[in-house]
C-alpha cells in the first residue's frame, strides 16, 4: 500500500504550485491572458486588469491553503477552475486542441487530491478545515 501521506503532500505541492504561477502571471498581467477575457465579451483593458488582479489574488489563495491546511470546496473551486481555464484555449485560439490536454494536471491534479483527502459525505465536510 503506498504512503498516502505522501502522495497527499506530493499533491498539495502540485496544486499549490500551479495556482503560484498562475496566480503571479494575473498579477503580473499577462497580455496573453486577455483573449480569454474577450472571448466571454469583456473587452476593456482597464477592466481586464482588475479582473486578472482579482484571478491573482484568488489564485495565491488557493496556493497558500493548499500548502497550510487544505479544505475540500477549495479543492473542489480548483478543479473547476483548472478544467474551465484549460477548456477555453482551444475555442478560442489560436491555440490547437492540444494546450487543452496539457493542461489536464491543471484540474486533475486538484480532483485528486479531492479524492486521496475523501469525497465528503455532508455539507459541513465541504467545509471542514483538513489537517496538514
Amino acid at each position: 500500500m503506498p504512503n498516502t501521506r505522501f502522495i497527499e503532500w506530493v499533491l498539495r505541492l502540485a496544486v499549490a504550485g500551479e495556482f503560484l504561477g498562475h496566480g503571479v502571471f494575473a498579477l503580473q498581467q499577462k497580455v496573453g491572458w486577455f483573449k480569454y477575457f474577450e472571448s466571454v465579451g469583456i473587452s476593456d483593458p482597464g477592466t481586464i486588469g482588475k479582473l486578472l488582479t482579482i484571478v491573482g489574488i484568488a489564485d495565491l489563495v488557493v496556493a497558500l491553503i493548499m500548502l497550510l491546511k487544505p479544505v475540500r470546496v477549495v479543492l473542489l473551486w480548483a478543479a473547476v477552475w483548472g478544467l474551465w481555464t484549460a477548456m477555453i484555449r482551444w475555442p478560442v485560439g489560436p491555440d490547437p486542441v492540444w494546450d487543452f490536454f496539457e493542461r489536464w494536471a491543471n484540474w486533475g491534479a486538484p480532483l485528486a487530491l479531492l479524492l486521496v483527502l475523501g469525497w465528503p459525505k455532508s455539507v459541513r465536510e465541504w467545509f471542514r478545515v483538513r489537517g496538514s
